[in-house]
Formats: C-alpha cells, sequence, structure tokens
C-alpha cells in the first residue's frame, strides 16, 4: 500500500495529552491496551485526513499495556508483604508472583491504614494495589450488610475489570462480596443482587450510586459502613464531569475512613478533590519518574495520511493485509463517535470480516458481551469508541488503528465530494453493492458522521453511469 498515491507515511512525533472524552468526536481516545505475543511488536496505526496533515501530524496518542507490563516488576514478591496467608494464596492463583513498582511503593502506606494520592500509568498494577489492602482490613471486620470498601471509575467497562480482579483476590475470603452498580441495567436488579448477595465491596460509577442513593431503600444506610473510599482513574472522573456527584457522594460517607486516589495524572483539580475527600497527612506517591519512557514509545507506531474519502479502502487494506500476514490477528479500530463506530462496524461486516463494535448506544449486556468475547478470541475486529479507551486490559491485541477524521476542519465541499467519491467507491464493490437501498442509507449515514444535515445532490448523469438513478434516498443535481 505504500505506493498508493492517496496517502503517505510519516512517522509520531511524542507529545503527552490529557485524556478527554472522544465520543463526543472532540477529542480521540488516549490510552490503547496492547499486549505483544511472542515478542512480537504490537503495531499502531492512526488514519488521519490529509487536509488537516499540517494540524495532526505532530499529534501522537498514547499507549499502555493492558494487565501489567513486565517493565513494570520489580524482584520482590507478595510473600514480602504483610498479608495474610488468604490472601497470599488468592494472589497466587490469580497468577500473580511478583510486585510491581506502583504495589511496591504504595502496598506498605495502604497497609498502614494512610491516606494515599497515588500518581500511576495504566497498566502498572495499581488495580491490585488497592485492592489487597482493602480486602485486608475487611477480613478483620464482623460479619455485617454494611458495604465497606467503595470504589469508583469512570466507565462501566472499568468497573466490571475491577469487580473480575476482587473476585480473584477474595477466592478464599468466602464471607467477602462483591457487588457492580453501573448505568445501562435494571436499577431493580442490582437492588436485588444487593439484598440476596454478599456486598461488603461495593464497585460503582458515579451516576448509578447517586441513583441508588436516591431510590433503593436502605442504601443510605448501608453505605454508613464504608472504610475504604477509592477513586480509580480520578483524572478522568473528573475530566468527564463527576465532580459534582463525587463531592455529594463523599458527603453521605463516614469521615472516619480511609482513602485512596489513583490518577495517571495529577491536575489541579484533582488535588482539589483529594483536600477535601482525604485527611490532611495523606501521603502522595508518585511512581511516575521523570525520564521514564512512555509505554507508546515501545510500540510500533505510524501515521496514515489520507484524503477523507479514501479512508474506508485504506482501512480495508491494511486489515486484509495484516489478517493474511496474523492468522490469530486480533484488532482494535478506535472511530471518535458512536455513530462513526457504527457506521464502520457495518461497513466491514459487509465485506465479510469478523467484526463486533462497542459503543455508548448498545446496551451494557450487549457491551459487556462483546469485551469478553474480545478478550477471550483470536481472529476478531474490536471497532469501538472511547468506552474502550482507557485502563480496560484486552492481552494478545495485534493491530491498533484509530480513525482519526477532523471532520470540523473539513470545508463542506471537499466532504460533499467525500460522499460521492465514497458511493462511487463501494457501488463498484459487489459485496456491498447488490442491495443498494442498503448502500444509499449507508453512504446516508457516512454523510452524517461527517456532519452533513442534507445528503450532498449528485449530477444525473453521474447516478445514471453508477446505475443508481431511480434509488430511493438520493438527492439529484
Amino acid at each position: 500500500m505504500s505506493g498508493n498515491p492517496g496517502y503517505a507515511a510519516v512517522p509520531k512525533r511524542q507529545r503527552r495529552r490529557r485524556p478527554r472524552d472522544a465520543e463526543d468526536g472532540s477529542a480521540f481516545p488516549r490510552v490503547v491496551t496492547s499486549r505483544p505475543r511472542g515478542g512480537d511488536q504490537v503495531r499502531e496505526v492512526a488514519v488521519v485526513p490529509a487536509e488537516a496533515m499540517d494540524i495532526d501530524a505532530g499529534t501522537s496518542t498514547n499507549a499502555a499495556t493492558g494487565g501489567v507490563d513486565g517493565s513494570y516488576l520489580i524482584e520482590a514478591g507478595f510473600d514480602q508483604c504483610a498479608v495474610s496467608p488468604l490472601s497470599l494464596q488468592g494472589i497466587k492463583d490469580a497468577g500473580y508472583e511478583r510486585l510491581t513498582r506502583v504495589q511496591e511503593a504504595t502496598l506498605p502506606v495502604i497497609l498502614e491504614g494512610k491516606d494515599v494520592l497515588a500518581k500511576a500509568k495504566t497498566g502498572t498494577g495499581k488495580t491490585v494495589a488497592f485492592l489487597l489492602p482493602a480486602i485486608e482490613l475487611l477480613s478483620t471486620l464482623p460479619r455485617s450488610t454494611s458495604i465497606n470498601l467503595l470504589v469508583m471509575l469512570p466507565t462501566r467497562e472499568l468497573a466490571y475489570q475491577v469487580a473480575v480482579e476482587a473476585r480473584k483476590l477474595l477466592k478464599y475470603h468466602s464471607s467477602l462480596g462483591v457487588q457492580v452498580v453501573i448505568g445501562g441495567t435494571k436499577l431493580s436488579q442490582e437492588q436485588r443482587s444487593m439484598r440476596s448477595t454478599p456486598c461488603q465491596i461495593l464497585v460503582a460509577t458515579p451516576g448509578r450510586l447517586i441513583d441508588h442513593l436516591e431510590n433503593t431503600p436502605g442504601f443510605s444506610a448501608r453505605i454508613k459502613g464504608v472504610k475504604v473510599l477509592v477513586l480509580d482513574e480520578a483524572d478522568r472522573l473528573l475530566d468527564m464531569g463527576f465532580r459534582r456527584d463525587i463531592e455529594k457522594i463523599i458527603a453521605f460517607i463516614p469521615k472516619e475512613r480511609q482513602t485512596l486516589l489513583f490518577s495517571a495524572t495529577v491536575p489541579a483539580e484533582v488535588r482539589e478533590v483529594s483536600h477535601l475527600a482525604m485527611q490532611k497527612d495523606y501521603k502522595f506517591i508518585n511512581t511516575v519518574q521523570e525520564g521514564d519512557e512512555e509505554t507508546h514509545a515501545q510500540v510500533n507506531q505510524m501515521y496514515m495520511v489520507a484524503p477523507l474519502d479514501l479512508h474506508f479502502s485504506i482501512l480495508y487494506g491494511v486489515l486484509k493485509k495484516h489478517i493474511a500476514e496474523d492468522a490469530e490477528y486480533k484488532v482494535i479500530i478506535f472511530c471518535t463517535t458512536a455513530m462513526v463506530t457504527k457506521l464502520v462496524a457495518e461497513i466491514l461486516s459487509q465485506l465479510k470480516l469478523n467484526i463486533r463494535e462497542i459503543h455508548s448506544r448498545k446496551s451494557q449486556s450487549a457491551r459487556t458481551k462483546v469485551s469478553d468475547e474480545f478478550r477471550k478470541s483470536k481472529g476478531l475486529i474490536l471497532v469501538s469508541s472511547d468506552v474502550s479507551a482507557r485502563g480496560v486490559d484486552y492481552r494478545d491485541v495485534s493491530l491498533v488503528i484509530q480513525v482519526k477524521g477532523a471532520i470540523r476542519r473539513v470545508e463542506i465541499k471537499t466532504k460533499e465530494s467525500a460522499y460521492q467519491a465514497w458511493l462511487g467507491y463501494y457501488n463498484s464493490n459487489k459485496t456491498i453493492s447488490r442491495d443498494k437501498s442498503r448502500l444509499v442509507k449507508l453512504a446516508e449515514d457516512f454523510s452524517q458522521s461527517m456532519g452533513l444535515e442534507i445528503v450532498p445532490a449528485i449530477p444525473k448523469l453521474i447516478l445514471r453511469k453508477m446505475g443508481l438513478q431511480n434509488v430511493p434516498g438520493l438527492r439529484s443535481s
């Protein structure tokens, strides 16, 4: 593909960016989760419009490995920590042997009962760093129906992931249980689950937690038993606008508690919340040292700069080439909005690729099902919006593609030309063009994804040449 005049490959310059929600199209996912297989390098590709090259060519997207990257491990093991034999056995069964640098720095302080604000990258073992000490404390408490550990996270996917990790560590603590409360599921179902099964550990997104405080009988009393509060991915929680909810939740729980904040970055707003939520003598632990190699620097990256109307054909070509080279391929394609994610997934499915999609317009049960399937599978392509962008652990990912369209910077005439070129290209593809009505609907979705309110008109002569002159949904000029 390097000989195609429609795009050029240019190296990325490295630049740090604060994470921002990308599903509104305002930014692009900050972190990609991936793990090399057998020493092979993971590849990451960003496809951007040629019209925006002067703005975007110097912008890089960060990448972080899911789970725990080997470079973060130290020689010391968990058996050197002051934790119970039951917890050590759970740790061993979960497959953990050596500590990470984050765990080495934070575990002793947290086990002493201190409040901690920890600056730590995603993928460095911080989940175990806050779960393990909390479980040690909870195992010493008398049995009750109170919620003793409250973990708040910004996304549903992260909440599920932390709950799965907690269940592994609780394997030999049979009296303790973990529940998840998140948006996208029935409130009544969560209420029944919390009544019928142990719930000393509650993993939640802030919005749904507020729902339970306001609508679940007895919940506010149960949450009065919180001994440990954890805000994970604190910077993203605040970036996503949860500060008011967090402050409201903090007002409900006891002041006498241990509070742990983990954050990849520590901007002013995170420090403000730490002063609100934590004791004055809290400890700040910075595990991100100056000169540390960012995880994205360990991933082979490149740009493909291309005209907007060539994005789909280039994407298809990249995927076909990668699939031919790697029989056990496992690909994530990030898109900027839920609408674009849906469109890309549908077109690639029409082209007979093995596709799954995750975005905010999918129900939570559907998102969980797809996420679990992708985590366990090979030979699969996941098309995702920013809901999978940070902290979600997908192992053995072989290729990450970021379809980044700076649509707002493109002139209307260019968008209209892209619509016509898109329609012409896929009309010539026998797989998609068999159903002309479906093709026209996909083209309409493409025009809407570019921000066009009205489908562009196409000259009648061109429509006749395409064989589309009588297909409903097209406008002629």
